[in-house]
Order: structure tokens, then C-alpha cells, then sequence
């Protein structure tokens, strides 16, 4: 190796605690560390030192970036949470459906109890997409 670092490739999948900080810098906007870790939801009590580490996780993997202002780093999402989720979708199509959306919705029609309201939902989506 040349001693260049090498960037992360972005993982199509967030750990529950990259998530969990992801929704508060989308929920916030830029936020610092500190203001990060107060916005946590209740139950969730992390470490400052744990909340930083993280958040620089998720800047290698290419989701949030931070600048210095003053002598914080405030952190900010390059991602936004409908392209996190459509790209979480997109892998668990390929890894467990085939690539097929037709198998990922039929497993979920066979094994998810969804209320008369849900199922009207789901049909007017379907005829607007048609």
C-alpha cells in the first residue's frame, strides 16, 4: 500500500446505532456531538465517547460529514432517510428475494396481519401504480 487511506465502502445496511444517530441528525439537522447524544431517545443512553465514534463511522461510510465550527464538529447527514431506506430495501431484495419485489411483497401478505385500512392502502397504491 501506498499509505493513502482508503475510503469505506458506503454499506447499504445502518447497525441499530448507526440508525439511531442517523435519525436524530435527520430528525435535527446538523447537530453536534453532545446535542446528538441529548437527543437520543428516552431508554437509549450512550456515551459521548461512543456517540462520536459512531458518528465517525458513519462519515467513513460515506453518510454524514462534519465541519468544524468554533471548537465543535457538527455533524450533518449526506444521505437522506428516504434513500437509506430505499437502498436498505434494495438489499434485502437482493439478499433474501431474489431481486424480485413481487416475493418481498407476498411475504409480507402471507406473514404480516395488516388491518382492512392497510390492505385499501395497499390496493390504491397498486392501481395508481398500474
Amino acid at each position: 500500500m501506498d499509505g493513502d487511506p482508503v475510503a469505506r465502502p458506503k454499506s447499504p445496511m445502518l447497525t441499530d446505532a448507526e440508525l439511531r444517530l442517523m435519525e436524530v441528525l435527520w430528525d435535527r439537522g446538523p447537530s453536534t456531538v453532545g446535542e446528538v447524544t441529548e437527543a437520543l431517545p428516552k431508554g437509549v443512553e450512550l456515551a459521548y465517547s461512543s456517540v462520536l465514534t459512531t458518528l465517525r463511522i458513519l462519515e467513513q461510510k460515506g453518510y454524514a460529514r462534519h465541519e468544524k465550527r468554533g471548537r465543535a464538529f457538527v455533524y450533518a447527514p449526506l444521505i437522506r432517510r428516504r434513500d437509506a431506506q430505499t437502498s436498505a430495501v434494495r438489499h434485502l431484495l437482493g439478499r433474501f428475494f431474489e431481486d424480485s419485489p413481487e416475493l418481498l411483497v407476498l411475504n409480507v401478505l402471507e406473514d404480516e396481519r395488516l388491518s382492512a385500512a392497510e390492505l385499501r392502502k395497499l390496493r390504491k397504491m397498486i392501481e395508481e401504480a398500474e
